[in-house]
C-alpha cells in the first residue's frame, strides 16, 4: 500500500483554495501585462522577505534589495547568509521539479549553504523544536528520514489533489 499523509479535505479549504486561486489569477495577469521588470523585482524582494521572515529573520526589503545590489548590510551575518541564499534559490525555481528528491537537496544546499555544516544531504541526527527548556515537538529519527521522505516524493508525484494542497501537506510533515 502506498503512504497516504493524514489531512482531510474540508469545505473551509475548498473555499480558501478557491480564493488564493483567484487571487494568483488576477496576479498573474497584472504580472504578465508589465513588461516592467522592476515590478518583478520588487515582487521577487517581497516574496523572499517574506518568506524569510516566516522563519525569523529580521531582514527588511531595503536590506535584501542591498543585498542583491551587493551593497553593505548592517545585520547579523547568518541574517546576510540566509537573504543570500534564498536570492540564489528563487533564481532556481524553474529549474526545479517539486517531487524530485534530488532537486529537494540541491535546494537544501542552496539555502543552507554557510549556515550548516552538512548541505544537501538529510540530517543524520535527532532534531527537536524547544520553547524554552520543553520540547514540544520532536521529528522522526534520523535514520528515517530517508524513507520518510521516499514515501512523501512518491505521494507528491501521484496525488491528484491541487498544488496548494499538496504544498501544504508537504509543509507539514
Amino acid at each position: 500500500m502506498s503512504y497516504q499523509p493524514p489531512y482531510t479535505i474540508t469545505p473551509k479549504i475548498l473555499h480558501l483554495i478557491a480564493e488564493i486561486s483567484e487571487n494568483l489569477g488576477r496576479l498573474s495577469v497584472v504580472l504578465e501585462q508589465s513588461s516592467n521588470l522592476r515590478l518583478r523585482r520588487i515582487n521577487r524582494i517581497r516574496t523572499i522577505q517574506g518568506s524569510l521572515a516566516i522563519e525569523g529573520n529580521t531582514l527588511t526589503e531595503r536590506q535584501i534589495t542591498a543585498i542583491l545590489e551587493d551593497k553593505p548590510v548592517i545585520a547579523p551575518p547568518r541574517e546576510i547568509q540566509e537573504a543570500r541564499n534564498a536570492l540564489l534559490a528563487y533564481e532556481q525555481l524553474d529549474l526545479w521539479q517539486a517531487s524530485n528528491e534530488q532537486h529537494l537537496l540541491d535546494a537544501h544546499q542552496l539555502l543552507m549553504k554557510g549556515l550548516i555544516d552538512k548541505v544537501g544531504v538529510y540530517r543524520h541526527k535527532g532534531v527537536g523544536v524547544m520553547h524554552g527548556d520543553q520540547v514540544i515537538h520532536m521529528a522522526p529519527p534520523a535514520n528515517r528520514v530517508n524513507i520518510l521522505m521516499a514515501d512523501l516524493l512518491s505521494w507528491l508525484k501521484t496525488t491528484p489533489d491541487h498544488a496548494l494542497i499538496k504544498s501544504c501537506v508537504f509543509h507539514s510533515n
